[in-house]
């Protein structure tokens, strides 16, 4: 198991957590999020299961992948921008998660129009 070192340094208000070992593209699959509480209280947590291996495999572990992600993340900076909690800091973040988006869908397509997509083929 393994603890991110995550950008934000202070007032975190969980701890990441790679649990599974790194896979054949050198990316872990699983993670683990806990909620940091008082140390008499139970720590509640959430597993996030990612895709382990390549779509089209019988053998693959079904899961979520990297844009589920950010299209939730993309999705609450947008509701925050619509209401009372909008900021240019949020603005900013919303502008980059949105070009990653579009960066991985831009993969996505290229591997689909070589009929790629869904294979361990580069």
């Amino acid at each position: 198991m393994r603890k991110l070192n995550t950008i934000q340094k202070v007032e975190n208000l969980n701890i990441v957590k790679a649990i599974d070992e790194r896979g054949s593209g050198n990316a872990n699959h699983l993670y683990k999020i806990e909620a940091i509480v008082p140390d008499d209280e139970d720590i509640p947590f959430t597993l996030i299961q990612f895709q382990n291996g390549a779509r089209k495999d019988p053998e693959a572990i079904t899961g979520i992948i990297d844009t589920d992600l950010l299209e939730i993340v993309r999705d609450r900076l947008k509701g925050f921008q619509s209401g009372n909690f909008a900021t240019e800091d949020n603005a900013e973040a919303l502008k980059h998660i949105e070009i990653a988006l579009m960066y991985m869908n831009k993969r996505v397509m290229d591997r689909y129009e070589r009929n790629v997509l869904g294979t361990y083929e580069k």
